[in-house]
Parts: C-alpha cells; sequence; structure tokens
C-alpha cells in the first residue's frame, strides 16, 4: 500500500473530485441535519422502545430520494442500500444505534433533554452525541453520493440503524448476521469518537454471584444465616480482583466492578436467606469468558464462602416483540494500523479533512463487539461527538461533527475499493497515535 503525501489534499477522488467537493456538498445539509437531529431528540426511544425514532428515520431517508432500497427486519432494525448488490462488488456498511439510555433526574439538565436545544454551536439532549447525531450524517451521506454522482460500479453501501445496543451491545448484529444472513467486507461503527478513527476497544461480560443463607425471623439472627454477609466477604474479594487483572498498551486495563446488589428475604423483620450481585467485567487483550469466570470463582474462594458463579443471559423482546436471547459475554477486538480498513480510514479522513488523522480505541463498548468480536467483519469507528458526554446531562454533539462525518461516510466506500485494489502493496501510513492509556 503506498503512502500518502501531503500533495494528496489536492488529488482527485477517481480523477474527478477534489478533498474539498464532498465537505462543501455536506456544508450545504447542515440545517437539515440539525432539524432532523433535533427530530429524533424530541422522541423518546429508550431500548426495546425505538418504533417511533425508526419511522421518523424512515420518513427521513426517504425524503432524500437517495436510497435503493429501505427496509426493517424482524428486530426492527432499519437499513437503507446505496447502490445495487452484485457479484465481485463489496458490501460496506455503516452502523449506527439509535436507543438512547434514560434521561435521569430532569432537573439536573441545563437544557430539556427532549428539545434537541441549538447553543454554543452544539445540539442538546438525550442521544444527541450517544449516538443519534450521527444518523442525520449518515442519511444525508447517501444524498450527498448521489448529487455528486459518486462511482458505485465496485461497492454496495448499507446504512445500518439498529436497535438495543444500550441494553445489549452488538444483539442486533448478533441478528443481522446470523439470520439476515448480511456480513459485509468491512463496517464503519459511528459510535461517538469525536471524529477520531478508533480501531478497537475492551471487550467486556456480565457475570453474577449469587450466596445461599437461612432466613429466619430479625429478632433471633443467630438461628439463621445471612446471606448478605456471605455476599459483602465476595464483594470485598471483587475489589481486590480489580487491582489484579491485566492490561493491554493500547486496549488499557481489564476491570471489574459491582454494579448491582440484591437479596431475598420474606420481610424487613427477617434475615436473608439468598444475596445477589451483578458484576461488568471489562476484558482486554488475553482475558476470554473461561479465564473471567475463573478469576471470579478464585475471589469467591477467597472469601470462604460458598456461591453460585454464572455469566448471564439476555432475553428481552424488541419493540416488534421478537426476542432474540444471548449470553451476555462480548468479545475484545483490536485492529492493527495496517488493515484495510483502518488505512481506507486513514485516506478519507486526509482527503476529506486535509489534515492527518489520530489513531485511538474507545474506553466504552460499542456493536463492534459482535461485529468484528464474535464473527471477525473488519470495524473501524469514526463518529461524531466525544465519549464522555454518553449517558450525562451534557449529552451533545458539535454541529461541525455532523458535517465532517457526512462527508467522511460519503467517501469512506470509494476509498476502501481504491486501496483494496493496491493491498499486494502493504505499507502503513505515518499517523499519530495517542497512548493506550
Amino acid at each position: 500500500m503506498r503512502l500518502f503525501p501531503a500533495s494528496v489534499f489536492f488529488v482527485t477522488l477517481r480523477g474527478m473530485k477534489t478533498k474539498n467537493t464532498f465537505h462543501a456538498a455536506a456544508q450545504r445539509y447542515e440545517k437539515k441535519m440539525v432539524r432532523f437531529l433535533r427530530d429524533m431528540i424530541a422522541i423518546p426511544s429508550e431500548s426495546a422502545e425505538e418504533s417511533d425514532v425508526i419511522d421518523r428515520i424512515r420518513q427521513e431517508m426517504k425524503s432524500t430520494d437517495a436510497f435503493d432500497k429501505i427496509w426493517t427486519d424482524k428486530m426492527g432494525n432499519l437499513f437503507g442500500q446505496v447502490g445495487k448488490r452484485g457479484r465481485g462488488k463489496k458490501l460496506i456498511a455503516i452502523d449506527a444505534h439509535v436507543d438512547t439510555v434514560g434521561v435521569g433526574d430532569r432537573s439536573e439538565w441545563k437544557h430539556d433533554p427532549y428539545k434537541g436545544k441549538v447553543a454554543d454551536g452544539k445540539v442538546w439532549g438525550r442521544g444527541a452525541g450517544d449516538q443519534e447525531g450521527a444518523v442525520p450524517a449518515m442519511v444525508y451521506a447517501a444524498r450527498i453520493m448521489r448529487d455528486l454522482k459518486v462511482d458505485l460500479s465496485e461497492y454496495c453501501l448499507l446504512f445500518v440503524f439498529t436497535v438495543m445496543e444500550e441494553d445489549c451491545d452488538g444483539l442486533c448484529w448478533q441478528y443481522i448476521v446470523k439470520e439476515d444472513g448480511i456480513k459485509p467486507d468491512a463496517v464503519v461503527v459511528t459510535d461517538s469518537t469525536n471524529c477520531t478513527i478508533l480501531r478497537g476497544h475492551r471487550g467486556r461480560m456480565e457475570i453474577g454471584v449469587t450466596c445461599k443463607g437461612k432466613s429466619c425471623h430479625g429478632s433471633m439472627p443467630h438461628k439463621g444465616d445471612n446471606a448478605i454477609y456471605k455476599i459483602a466477604k465476595v464483594v470485598n474479594e471483587i475489589e481486590k480482583l480489580n487491582d489484579r487483572l491485566g492490561a493491554d498498551d493500547f486496549l488499557g486495563k481489564g476491570t471489574i466492578t459491582v454494579s448491582y446488589v440484591d437479596c431475598k428475604t420474606p420481610s424487613l423483620c427477617a434475615v436473608p436467606g439468598e444475596a445477589y450481585i451483578h458484576l461488568d467485567r471489562r476484558l482486554t487483550v488475553g482475558d476470554t469468558k473461561k479465564s473471567a469466570v475463573a478469576e471470579v470463582k478464585e475471589a469467591v474462594r477467597r472469601s470462604g464462602v460458598k456461591a453460585k458463579v454464572e455469566v448471564q443471559q439476555y432475553a428481552r423482546a424488541s419493540y416488534t416483540g421478537l426476542e432474540y436471547p444471548t449470553e451476555k459475554y462480548f468479545p475484545t477486538w483490536c485492529e492493527p494500523e495496517d488493515a484495510l480498513q483502518v488505512q481506507a480510514a486513514i485516506k478519507t479522513y486526509r482527503e476529506v479533512l486535509g489534515k492527518a488523522p489520530l489513531l485511538h480505541r474507545w474506553t466504552f463498548s460499542t456493536n463492534a463487539v459482535s461485529i468484528a468480536g464474535m464473527y471477525g467483519i473488519p470495524c473501524i469507528g469514526f463518529g461524531p461527538a466525544p465519549e464522555n458526554v454518553a449517558h450525562t446531562v451534557n449529552d451533545s454533539v458539535p454541529i461541525k461533527h455532523l458535517v465532517d462525518c457526512a462527508a467522511f461516510y460519503a467517501s469512506f466506500g470509494q476509498a476502501y475499493c481504491d486501496l483494496a485494489a493496491e493491498r499486494p502493496n502493504k505499507t502503513s501510513m505515518t499517523v499519530k497515535r495517542k497512548k493506550g492509556n
């Protein structure tokens, strides 16, 4: 793969379009993207309740007259196809989840979480940054491709608007790959990257630990066996375990934390006969499901109590009523810097935005746990808004990011195909790097 010198900024794409063409086209749709995003923010769309926002996105897609095909699957994921599938053509997908978390205490919000307030060059509200802000950029990327008559002879672009990611990241793509039979050559994951190119993140899993005791009347606790006292000893060992977990120079340290505590008791005047803790385990390079479970079992052993340790299951119905159970184990993934899709993202960034990109990784988890982690489909991350606004009362997205991302998504497919044709000559570009920790 050849190096791309500074002069590439002024070289045409396929001999036709300069580096500013896609960005200029995206700027023309800025107001429409902002209006569309504000409409989405006004629609509550927590996991398994995305029906109305899916309808709004479909409406906008149709209004652009840019898609060759629009459809939903039985889970409720929405698809928009640009170009026609054909023998030998690359299939490139761009993914955004459209569900959000709740708003919490509304009194803590500076701006109404469902108004889509425009202020300080940003759109504010629940889902603006995580991650409905990518949706207008995707929809209008399709329109930009039509405006500029982008050559689609080598590839087909599939825009995917997925559901239930906040509840169970990657479940949507488990369904898309296994049931819809769609397996792209590469996927751009648009979850918040602050317009930085990201090439991996830690995996995660959810583990439950249950201790049994013996219930009795609260006035005679010595006659029972308090399960909460037992689980407290396990909690203490889990806290110590977190300090012993491994680390990776790029993806960072593995972590574990108690995220929920519960007990079973016949009354508030009784000794609990059962106690439960829920563990959020983040997996770095070298961690596996087997090793993570073994570590928790060892922590239980150190606590000196008996307890049941098991990986949790997810089985909530989507807004369509479909239930698609899965184990809550989501593998780590990390792409090398010279991977085709990474190099294509670098090329696209240079040509569209006219500067050298940074490469980094997510701290949180995305749909790529299944796309790349489970199925080995090449992934790259590029989306609007920083990670640190996600799930906060500061949820927001810079309007500039909508424009930058729309231009990026409209031009990524051709950059990918151009580099794929040259793939026998593998030479990595020089990029800036952030430290992994």
